[in-house]
């Protein structure tokens, strides 16, 4: 995500920290190249002209903070003004609680709506709504059977009286199976179609009429760029919005639309898709992706995935296992299978500061396949060899190899990774425990004082 504007702007960045004082020449120097930079991202040429006159006026205005050099106070005003282009300080809008809510997906065939219907549901399921998803698209093939299917795995009702429907009525009647249900959130997926035409248009605006949605929100697909936002523009103006929902926004490699299209629609982005599986869903926070497009990690996305995947009871567990030396295979397989809930280490790792344009972290191999063919060679072991690695001999290593289907320097290699990451874990676990031999005489010290001073007088 965002690798190729991340790269360009770190190395615009690079040359202004090279430079002890700014002048309005190199200022506006370096904004060229910015502007070249979103440009290049597909970013509207709005929001794009917009952007840059804001940092010009402030860069040249002399806010130089005493903590900064110039060239760290330009990145701040361009970190900030990025962050006032997708939305500012706004607080997230969130859906009323207590009563019965619609929410109405719109949007152009293929851009992900039923899929992100789903997401939505699963959301709103874990904070312990009950929702309900309506089938309304009757003209795309399989549209029904797939929102059914859908809702299946997630275990959310689905609403879908057939293809032969006419659309509004479906809608107005899954309000009447709501109430019957005591269901409080209704998401309706909408029909698209290749091409935005007034047959669409005119049946979103009875569908809304009908229904009277709290949300009318629009799904674009984060991979067409400009494309999505000009698509945003349109729906604005004939059917109305209320926010927008980006999808496949882990495959944009651009992000045109996510900085384009609260500049040019006025209305905030709530959710992005990151992903295809079901809870590949997150709240969209200007200012966290902000920082993950210049390269500044996201930390508290991080510890949301963490202390979503990880209970407290788990991580105790864990920590007093690496500090009595007893994590084997089986503990690393569990934090495997985490680790790809979380979405892989790829995209864990992106959120830390610095390593979304550290080279050395691209060229790793993170990806699903490498994590299937460590599962397979975990699997390959017997209880004893994941419990006791060290009896691993080479005759063993090679049956492990024959039986997972990969070569005997796949087992040593991961073996030797087993044995790093052991020592990595237990060196940080440990010294969170374990007091250093300074802090055990200190407290010794102490201990000897406290008698002195208060055994005469028989306290303990």
């Amino acid at each position: 995500m965002f690798d190729s504007l991340q790269s360009r702007l770190g190395q615009v960045f690079r040359d202004l920290r090279g430079k002890s004082r700014l002048t309005q020449a190199n200022i506006e120097e370096a904004l060229k190249e910015v502007r070249v930079a979103l440009l290049d991202a597909d970013v509207s040429y709005r929001a794009t002209r917009k952007f840059i006159n804001h940092v010009q006026e402030r860069a040249i205005g002399a806010e130089v903070s005493k903590s900064l050099t110039p060239g760290q106070q330009v990145i701040k005003i361009v970190h900030e003004e990025l962050i006032n282009l997708m939305g500012g300080t706004e607080k997230v809008p969130e859906l009323p609680a207590g009563s019965r809510q619609v929410i109405m997906l719109m949007g152009l065939q293929g851009c992900g709506k039923t899929t992100t219907a789903a997401k939505l549901a699963s959301f709103y399921s874990k904070q312990g709504r009950r929702p309900l998803l309506v089938a309304a698209d009757v003209y795309r093939p399989a549209a029904i059977d797939q929102l059914k299917v859908l809702g299946e795995q997630i275990s959310i009702p689905v609403y879908a009286p057939g293809a032969d429907v006419d659309p509004v009525k479906i809608a107005e009647g899954s309000l009447e199976f709501a109430s019957r249900e005591v269901l409080d959130v209704v998401i309706l997926d909408t029909a698209g179609r290749l091409h935005i035409d007034d047959e669409m248009m005119g049946e979103l605006k009875r569908i809304c009429e009908v229904v009277k949605p709290f949300w009318r929100l629009f799904v674009a697909d984060a991979m067409t760029g400009q494309d999505a936002t000009q698509q945003a523009e349109i729906f604005q103006e004939k059917i109305g919005i209320d926010g927008v929902i980006l999808t496949k926004l882990d495959g944009d490699t651009r992000g045109g639309a996510a900085i384009s299209v609260r500049a040019v629609t006025g209305r905030p982005i709530l959710f992005a898709g990151m992903g295809e599986k079901i809870d590949n869903l997150e709240v969209f926070y200007p200012d966290r992706m902000a920082s993950r497009i210049l390269g500044m990690g996201d930390v508290l996305s991080l510890i949301e995935k963490a202390e979503s995947a990880y209970t407290v009871e788990d991580a105790r567990s864990l920590s007093k296992r690496i500090r009595q030396d007893e994590f084997d295979f089986n503990d690393f397989l569990d934090q495997l299978n985490q680790i790809r809930q979380m979405g892989g280490l790829r995209e864990l790792l992106s959120l830390l500061p610095g390593m979304g344009t550290n080279s050395a972290m691209k060229n790793l191999d993170m990806g699903e396949k490498e994590m299937v063919k460590v599962e397979a060679i975990i699997c390959s072991m017997t209880r004893d060899e994941r419990q006791k690695p060290r009896i691993l001999s080479g005759s063993r290593r090679k049956r492990i190899a024959d039986g997972s289907g990969t070569t005997i320097q796949d087992v040593n290699r991961l073996l030797s990774q087993f044995e790093q990451i052991k020592k990595m874990m237990k060196k940080t676990i440990g010294s969170k425990f374990t007091p250093s031999s300074k802090d055990r005489k200190k407290k010794a010290k102490q201990s000897n004082l406290k008698r002195k001073l208060f055994s005469p007088f028989g306290w303990n």
